[in-house]
């Protein structure tokens, strides 16, 4: 059963869907981590990072918020938030639950942009950031899909960690 946090798999045919899949999959595994988690929990630090589960998630959702402005507009500008340290943190304020509906929400935008794009070798250029190389890079709608996937799967592995130290739970053996 599907609830609000999680995201439907893509019906999209060939590279588009399976690699939407894939992406699916990756949040789910993601999602087991904050399962029947209060916000206190979810706000918690576990490790001597600064990470917490509600902060992972907040990530993740504007990281897919401002790479399909990046995919979509392709004007090489600096999307709002791409930079926001406080994307990494729960607010006060904030819920677990209202960062899950921001990340499904960003998920279906995400799969909206990968289907409206005319195919995905579109390139575009990135945005300048602190960490760019002097000379414009340009990445394809596939390769931003694929930093995608990858950045979501490492945060799921941390996520996993920051579970298990939280109250040992973590996506194999839930509590």
């Amino acid at each position: 059963m599907t609830t609000s946090t999680e995201t439907q798999a893509p019906s999209l045919t060939g590279e588009r869907g399976e690699l939407l899949r894939a992406f699916a999959e990756q949040r789910e595994l993601l999602l087991i981590t904050v399962r029947g988690l209060t916000d206190a929990q979810a706000a918690q630090r576990t490790t001597v990072s600064e990470l917490t589960l509600g902060g992972i998630v907040k990530h993740l959702a504007c990281g897919e918020r401002v790479w399909a402005q990046i995919m979509l507009k392709g004007d090489g500008e600096l999307p709002e938030g791409m930079l926001d340290m406080g994307q990494y943190r729960m607010a006060d304020g904030e819920t677990l639950a209202g960062l899950l509906e921001e990340y499904a929400t960003a998920a279906r935008t995400t799969e909206e942009t990968v289907a409206a794009l005319p195919d995905l070798d579109r390139t575009v250029p990135l945005p300048r950031t602190p960490w760019s190389p002097p000379e414009t890079v340009y990445w394809s709608a596939r390769r931003i899909l694929l930093h995608l996937i990858r950045e979501t799967a490492q945060h799921a592995g941390h996520a996993d960690i920051i579970r298990e130290t939280l109250d040992g739970a973590n996506t194999t053996a839930q509590r």
